[in-house]
């Protein structure tokens, strides 16, 4: 049986965030960390490219399905993954130290000075057992440890599966553990208990039956706050396009401007941006209909300085490809 699995979102890195992907596409891997042996190279080097990882803990008993380590001990499990994940990061920052050292001691060149101070860093925080993330880089040094793809330095939710009699009766006595375990090394991290038993049920029923058996057995799927709780691991956000035939939502960073908004349609959108129309989801649920959001003054022209927010409707005009244009 797996001890750990790993469900990571992945697109390009965007230089001033730490992680940051845009717009994630979901891509999924399993390992099985052998007794006494390290993650595979091949999987190491899968997840260095994504920018959050989740990780999928068992803590559930069952005769059935056998455990590598011989034992249900979740707590352990995470213990096995992040020492990995930390010696990875710390081979990788010494070869690079050691490979820097004598252009370093010939001076002259700032660029690689910074940089190899970073590394330096680095290699100080995962010898004390520590991830990248644990301390809050400034902006100048963000760049050069995106590149580097430090697994450490990744965003992570952790998913704890747990039986199905457990999740309905919402007692397991790992998750509290798992919780002090994961608030000691990663605050900020969020600990979702699920079934995936439970999960592999409800998936097989149609709606009517799905929403009958939570109804009687006071649950629901985890599934979607899985899925928000990745997203907002991101810092990503929504904002609305809607036209007379289609709405689409798009993603963009938290704190991206609207201007950048604009380049996530189109690139020359960006290029050649003049205003946007805005209002909020919420405003139009309220009020019904764009006109009763204009009337009620809430439907406002932003301009390059506008930060988008979560649920924005968005209408941009630019002059690309000639006279101001909307979209």
């Amino acid at each position: 049986m797996i001890a750990s699995t790993f469900c990571v979102a992945s697109t390009n890195p965007s230089p001033k965030s730490l992680p940051f992907f845009p717009s994630p596409t979901l891509l999924v891997w399993s390992v099985v960390p052998l007794k006494g042996a390290v993650l595979v190279t091949p999987f190491l080097s899968h997840i260095m490219a994504v920018d959050g990882i989740f990780h999928v803990v068992r803590a559930f008993k069952d005769e059935e399905i056998e455990h590598v380590e011989g034992s249900i001990d979740p707590v352990r499990d995470l213990e096995i993954i992040h020492e990995e994940l930390i010696l990875k990061d710390l081979e990788r920052v010494k070869n690079k130290i050691e490979g820097m050292k004598r252009a370093v001691s010939r001076g002259g060149d700032k660029a690689l000075k910074q940089e190899y101070d970073i590394f330096c860093k680095c290699e100080k925080l995962l010898e004390e057992k520590k991830d990248i993330r644990s301390v809050k880089w400034p902006n100048t040094e963000v760049d050069i440890i995106i590149s580097f793809q430090f697994l450490s330095a990744k965003s992570g939710v952790f998913l704890v599966n747990i039986s199905k009699e457990e999740f309905l009766q919402q007692k397991n006595k790992w998750v509290g553990k798992i919780k002090e375990w994961v608030k000691n090394r990663d605050p900020n991290a969020k600990v979702i208990p699920f079934s995936a038993k439970v999960e592999a049920e409800l998936a097989e029923m149609d709606a009517e039956t799905r929403e009958k058996y939570c109804t009687e057995n006071k649950t629901r799927s985890m599934i979607p706050t899985i899925i928000t709780t990745g997203y907002h691991a991101l810092d990503l956000v929504h904002f609305f396009t809607a036209g007379s035939d289609e709405v689409r939502a798009w993603t963009v960073r938290r704190g991206a401007l609207a201007p950048a908004a604009a380049g996530v349609i189109h690139t020359d959108f960006q290029r050649c941006f003049i205003s946007a129309m805005v209002m909020a989801f919420a405003d139009f649920k309220e009020k019904g209909s764009e006109s009763a959001v204009k009337a009620a003054g809430k439907y406002k022209t932003q301009g390059k300085g506008y930060v988008v927010e979560d649920g924005d409707i968005m209408f941009f005009q630019h002059n690309a490809g000639g006279a101001g244009k909307k979209k």
